[in-house]
């Protein structure tokens, strides 16, 4: 184990240069957002700068999405808390740049998510003053429905985080684009467990990383 590990008593790999984002703990970010003051919840899958360039914009990241099954809020209105992230990219805590909740089917979208609960992320972009990846950061969970506040559900954030990886891997399309990703598993980013963890659930530590190619 590293000498600056054993001091701060952790099994977490020491932040270096990445490519195509940067490790927001390079410059005092964290790989948690800020649901509360004390408690946060994982920024557990990161879209790399090295994907097709259309999805790292905010139009074409929406595209994205939607081929991979997930849309805007229902009708547009915002439900639930507005947690903030900081990236180390120098805007400090900044405001969720999107929420999306799975899509069901054409005529409720997700509006029944919204009553019947299932998969949701909200995404930061990591383009602030000091460092511009454009990098997207994403906290993905599966949450439970309505009648339970969306309280996430047991193993909410890994099986979150791997549906929609899941989704990533395979072939997607939206307005005759298509694509898949290349995913890279990390470990040593993000402390495994519950520690920090908002609703005290515990989650495996592993942070995916997709290169998302335009086919």
């Amino acid at each position: 184990m590293d000498t600056l590990q054993s001091i701060f008593g952790t099994t977490l790999d020491l932040p270096k240069p990445e490519i195509g984002w940067t490790d927001p703990r390079l410059n005092g970010g964290q790989f948690l957002d800020f649901t509360t003051p004390r408690y946060g919840e994982p920024l557990n899958v990161i879209i790399s700068n090295q994907s097709d360039p259309f999805i790292l914009t905010d139009a074409g990241f929406r595209l994205y999405y939607k081929s991979i099954g997930f849309s805007e809020e229902c009708l547009g209105l915002h439900y639930g808390h507005v947690h903030k992230a900081d990236l180390g990219d120098g805007d400090r805590k900044k405001s969720e740049h999107i929420l999306a909740r799975q899509y069901y089917f054409p005529k409720w979208g997700t509006c029944w998510e919204s009553i019947a609960g299932g998969n949701h992320f909200r995404a930061w972009k990591q383009n602030g003053s000091e460092i511009d990846t454009g990098a997207w950061f994403l906290a993905v969970s599966k949450e439970m429905d309505s009648t339970k506040n969306h309280m996430i559900i047991p193993d909410g954030y890994n099986i979150g985080r791997d549906l929609l990886v899941e989704a990533a891997a395979t072939v997607s399309h939206w307005n005759g684009r298509w694509w898949q990703a290349d995913v890279e598993w990390r470990r040593g980013l993000l402390e495994p467990g519950y520690k920090g963890i908002n609703h005290a659930i515990a989650q495996d530590g592993r942070i995916a990383i997709l290169t998302v190619n335009r086919l």
